[in-house]
């Protein structure tokens, strides 16, 4: 046998392997996902809310430089309906507008008489060993009143019920922390493409619908909505425990699962929107931050990642080429990434035609990841904000894994 055969014999069975992978994660997604609750649909189901004396969340609102949306996130905390909340805003050394708007809307608030409070904070100076946003929510969250916290972000919108439904989820289900799967709001073919495909990716590592079984590894974070007691968040050490900590929000959800803490993902289609990209291009910027932290700044693994990646690319394609019945295991290769996609619809409300553009959005996303890599090699750091975090402390305070 020469060697182009046997190249080309292990060239078939490689590209049937990656079909048969991709139809087996396709039935795996199909009957996981459609599992998990939406608050949508059984909110009125739910049992009414336990209260206590005080507030019943502490909403914890970190900003910097977030001038454009952070007045309309705090109006629409402040319209929520069903719950007490406590709600601190902290202007994290802002140089635009941010802590001007969050103490307009105070004042307005304060004048108003309504039922929640508001509080600001203003931040000049970081210390050292910290990075901007886990200070700004770790001094915010020793302020809090509320048997619970829920940490999010500055360009976030919440529905009048959202919060309700999910404290009311949470106690339902005796959840320690819970995430509410944001509604992203995507405006191009581009973006639907982007958000397909990441979270297409993303569910090789982790199961959402999987999180809550205490037996399985799989674990969740989101900027957005990370909703805990405050039993909880002190047990894990809070932010204080992640001072250095790029992704702090997927590592406070590592951290609570590893202690044997209950976690819990929902579902509930606008009840928290963001305006996660503006445009498909916009993943290389927003990955320039965590990208190389995701593998914990390890070169050798980020560098095996990117090749994993390029493979899913490149493998599907030359075996279309290839024709013949390798074309064939293309073809359904492209169909277990199509069914995924549908799986996941009720997530990322994208539909399951959108798999035709898995290529190329996959590369930008090897692209961002290299690319975040290497300015963070380059720089000796990440770069954030105005602010260069030195690549030594980070990489202590990584550790070595998930």
């Amino acid at each position: 046998m020469s060697t182009a055969h046997l190249a080309w014999q292990v060239f078939e069975g490689v590209c049937w392997l990656l079909a048969a992978a991709w139809l087996v994660q396709a039935w795996i997604v199909l009957r996981g996902m459609p599992t998990l609750p939406d608050l949508t649909e059984s909110g009125d189901r739910l049992p009414a809310l336990e209260r206590g004396a005080g507030p019943d969340v502490t909403v914890v609102v970190p900003a910097c430089n977030e001038a454009a949306t952070i007045e309309a996130t705090l109006r629409s905390l402040l319209a929520s309906e069903g719950v007490l909340l406590q709600v601190i805003a902290v202007d994290d050394r802002s140089t635009d507008d941010t802590g001007p708007c969050m103490d307009r809307v105070a004042a307005e608030w304060q004048a108003s008489s309504g039922q929640h409070t508001l509080e600001v904070l203003h931040l000049r100076e970081l210390p050292p060993g910290w990075l901007g946003k886990p200070h700004a929510m770790a001094l915010a969250a020793k302020r809090a009143l509320a048997p619970w916290l829920l940490f999010t972000d500055g360009d976030v919108f919440f529905a009048p019920s959202a919060l309700d439904l999910a404290l009311r989820q949470a106690q339902a289900v005796r959840a320690d922390h819970l995430i509410l799967v944001p509604t992203l709001i995507l405006k191009t073919v581009g973006e639907r493409a982007m958000l397909a495909a990441m979270q297409t990716l993303s569910q090789w590592t982790i199961r959402l619908w999987r999180v809550s079984n205490p037996k399985a590894k799989d674990f969740i974070g989101v900027g957005g909505f990370n909703l805990i007691r405050c039993a909880a968040y002190e047990r894990v050490g809070g932010f204080d425990a992640l001072r250095m900590e790029v992704l702090d929000d997927l590592r406070l959800g590592w951290k609570v699962k590893r202690a044997g803490l209950r976690q819990h993902v929902v579902l509930g289609q606008g009840l928290v929107r963001i305006r996660w990209i503006d445009g498909a291009l916009a993943v290389v910027k927003l990955v320039e931050k965590n990208g190389f932290a995701v593998y914990r700044y390890r070169l050798g693994l980020t560098l095996v990642a990117c090749a994993g990646l390029a493979f899913h690319v490149v493998a599907p394609l030359a075996a279309l080429a290839a024709g013949g019945w390798t074309a064939l295991a293309g073809v359904l290769t492209y169909a277990g990434i199509a069914m995924v996609y549908e799986g996941n619809r009720r997530v990322t409300q994208v539909a399951w035609w959108h798999a035709v553009l898995f290529a190329p959005a996959v590369a930008v996303v090897i692209y961002a990841f290299a690319r975040s890599t290497v300015l963070t090699l380059v720089r000796g750091g990440v770069k954030w904000r105005g602010t260069l975090y030195p690549l030594g402390a980070l990489r202590r305070a990584a550790g070595r894994g998930w």
